[in-house]
């Protein structure tokens, strides 16, 4: 995976992807554990369900904020006191006695994340030299591809067997392992950033930035129109069960991960823009497969193990494009980046469940393929905005010579 990295980068890496696998997992470990949350809380189902929404709306707006307030610190601290808020929130939703302390409890797991997510992808970069960025990036990011994998299907084998306290106090305890694991094989080597409201301001405002972010919002809003419907679909088109929804997500995660190896070495290779323009072409096409190819298992499972390596080739190739387009400012535009992410999931899901009921699936891979259309447009609007100005910025060169 990092061959042309040296021993001590490569367990850098390594620690910082797990810290990656704990967040996501931790994140994503309600929707697995979704039955045994309320059954031990005696609470409803649409209750359970809004301990996601609370996690997904509190990082959408933290990211960015904290940024603000300790974009400063050293990134490797940053990132040791996510951790340490991460796993003691868990801890809390684990020992949590009514609904009210489990909504706070997945509040500050989501200040938590704020503080890891964000700054994985720059403190990963920062160890190697630029031309190896997007492979670090990249490699980094393996542990979201394996959470996707092992964390979902394992918070809800152990939410089934012990309980959902004791999937939480698991989180916990691993998030505190991860933290001392970093402290130890990560140099503290990467200055932060002294960010001020006024930046994220002109990161919002400049078009360059501002389209570059609308990139991945579109690209969130179009994987999720689908997605976040992949249960009923399988169901309602291709006629199956839930096993073949298990195995439909073990199909994903496995691609994931491989496409994952591949985008660790292409990158070093191929640019952010060219690879993105190819996840973008490769996800539509694999749409518009999904959307006419015979309702059979076996197409689905083609279509779906394109669909993981089509995201892999988009997720770190945009977190990427953002280090390059704003080294200086790494950090907060991460935490942008990661921001737009949360409110195009956000805005993929909602169309869908207003789509889905209405239109079926051919409604949601209509709206899929509306939201790629989008990003490939604001990536277009985003590379002519820097072209631009890199020729403007030649000609007050010539002029001044």
């Amino acid at each position: 995976m990092t061959t042309s990295f040296s021993a001590p980068t490569t367990r850098a890496l390594r620690a910082l992807s797990l810290a990656y696998f704990v967040q996501a997992t931790g994140a994503l470990s309600v929707v697995g554990s979704l039955d045994s949350i309320s059954r031990q809380w005696g609470l409803a189902d649409s209750q359970s369900a809004y301990l996601i929404s609370v996690f997904g709306v509190t990082f959408a707006f933290a990211a960015p904020l904290l940024q603000v307030g300790f974009g400063h610190l050293r990134r490797r601290r940053q990132v040791l006191i996510g951790l340490a808020l991460f796993s003691a929130s868990a801890l809390l939703f684990a020992a949590a006695p009514d609904y009210r302390v489990l909504l706070l409890s997945r509040v500050l797991m989501g200040l938590g994340a704020g503080f890891i997510g964000p700054v994985l992808g720059a403190l990963g970069s920062s160890l190697v030299e630029r031309e190896h960025q997007g492979s670090a990036i990249a490699a980094v990011l393996l542990g979201l591809s394996v959470a996707g994998l092992v964390g979902m299907p394992l918070s809800a084998w152990v939410a089934h067997a012990w309980g959902a306290r004791a999937l939480f106090l698991a989180v916990g305890v691993a998030g505190a392992a991860t933290a001392a694991l970093i402290a130890w094989v990560v140099p503290d080597s990467s200055e932060g950033e002294h960010v001020r409201l006024a930046t994220v301001v002109s990161l919002l405002t400049r078009v360059d930035t501002l389209t570059a972010f609308l990139v991945v919002f579109f690209i969130a809003a179009g994987v999720y129109s689908t997605y976040s419907f992949i249960a009923p679909i399988i169901r309602d088109v291709f006629h199956a069960g839930p096993g073949t929804v298990s195995t439909s997500l073990v199909v994903l995660g496995v691609a994931g991960v491989g496409g994952n190896l591949f985008v660790t070495r292409a990158a070093r290779r191929y640019g952010s823009e060219t690879m993105l323009l190819a996840g973008l072409a490769l996800l539509a096409a694999d749409l518009v497969f999904l959307w006419f190819a015979s309702p059979s298992v076996q197409w689905l499972f083609v279509a779906l193990t394109a669909w993981a390596f089509a995201t892999d080739l988009l997720w770190p190739s945009q977190q990427r494009r953002i280090v390059e387009l704003v080294p200086h400012l790494r950090g907060v535009s991460l935490a942008l980046t990661a921001s737009f992410v949360f409110c195009g999931i956000a805005l993929g899901s909602a169309v869908a469940a207003w789509i889905y009921p209405a239109l079926g699936f051919t409604g949601v891979i209509a709206s899929s393929l509306l939201f790629l259309a989008l990003a490939t447009a604001s990536l277009t609007i985003s590379r002519a905005s820097v072209a631009a100005k890199a020729k403007l910025g030649t000609c007050r060169s010539s002029l001044r010579s």
